[in-house]
């Protein structure tokens, strides 16, 4: 039997299931679509410097009640700037640097790569607005928009363009060591340094009158995304505004995909749980809401 919804507040327990990387491939596309279509997905973040940008928003254009939010991108990645306009932080392809790490520090320390890197942002909202379709929320590829410098920028441009809703990744480490049986030292530590990292993004949010989801699932369990788990999840949801998100692709086989084997592979598995009946039906069992960013109300 299942059980209910731990509701300390005694409201309704409101749950985004986002999907990251619309805008990446073809593939993808269209298995955000079917996600939405046959499934529980709610919301998608868009790659304006994807391969299949413009697929993406013809899509977009004719699910309208899915909710799209913006995805930046400052690694592993396109930029939407060209080379010669941000020589400092892609390579002669447009391509932004593979290691997170590096690229963040590259961004706090260089002066001139952090203004190529606000014209860069400046540029993919500017190429979203352009789309005509509305901001849902803000997000980035990989996090980095937890970076102080991506972060500021990320603030003031959702200001200009209207969007006051922005995901701040703040996972349940303890609830993933759960499942797992434990952690490990290398997983403390990231969520340590998580937790400081979004404890500000809260704070200067609420500041600005920003609305955000209290808690984030997928984080901890990046390319290992799981049925079991997302069940589980479910089952321990205790915030009043969540989300979860995952990476769909590869929705029939993994043959003929953009990307390597083992990555389409991970890609369908995700899909899978999104289109999944009895994963529906356990949502609806436990009385969660389904929603988007616009769906949740201000954290103040």
């Amino acid at each position: 039997m299942q059980r209910p919804v731990a509701d300390v507040t005694g409201r309704k327990v409101r749950l985004i299931v986002n999907a990251d990387d619309f805008g990446a491939s073809s593939q993808v596309n269209e298995a955000v679509i079917r996600a939405y279509g046959r499934g529980m997905l709610t919301a998608c973040s868009l790659m304006v410097s994807g391969h299949a940008f413009e697929d993406a928003v013809r899509l977009a254009r004719e699910n309208e009640g899915l909710a799209v939010g913006i995805h930046l991108v400052t690694v592993l990645g396109r930029s939407v700037l060209p080379p010669a306009k941000i020589p400092s932080i892609v390579d002669t392809n447009g391509n932004f640097p593979s290691d997170p790490a590096l690229a963040g520090l590259r961004y706090f320390f260089s002066r001139r790569s952090r203004r190529e890197l606000v014209s860069e942002l400046e540029a993919q909202f500017e190429k979203f607005a352009a789309s005509g379709l509305p901001f849902s929320h803000i997000d980035s590829h990989l996090h980095l928009h937890v970076h102080p410098v991506v972060f500021e920028a990320a603030l003031r441009l959702g200001e200009q363009y209207g969007v006051r809703r922005m995901r701040v990744p703040l996972d349940d480490y303890r609830l993933f060591s759960r499942f797992h049986g434990g952690g490990s030292f290398s997983g403390k530590a990231m969520a340590a340094v998580f937790r400081l990292l979004t404890a500000r993004m809260e704070k200067r949010l609420r500041a600005r009158g920003f609305t955000w989801a209290r808690r984030v699932y997928g984080h901890f369990q990046s390319n290992r995304m799981s049925a079991d788990y997302v069940h589980f999840v479910l089952d321990h949801l205790h915030e009043e505004t969540n989300e979860i998100y995952f990476h769909p692709g590869c929705f029939e086989t993994c043959g003929g995909t953009d990307t390597t084997p083992e990555a389409a592979a991970l890609r369908k598995e995700e899909y899978d749980i999104l289109v999944d009946p009895e994963m529906l039906a356990h949502v609806k069992a436990l009385g969660i809401e389904l929603t988007s960013y616009r769906g949740i109300e201000r954290n103040l």
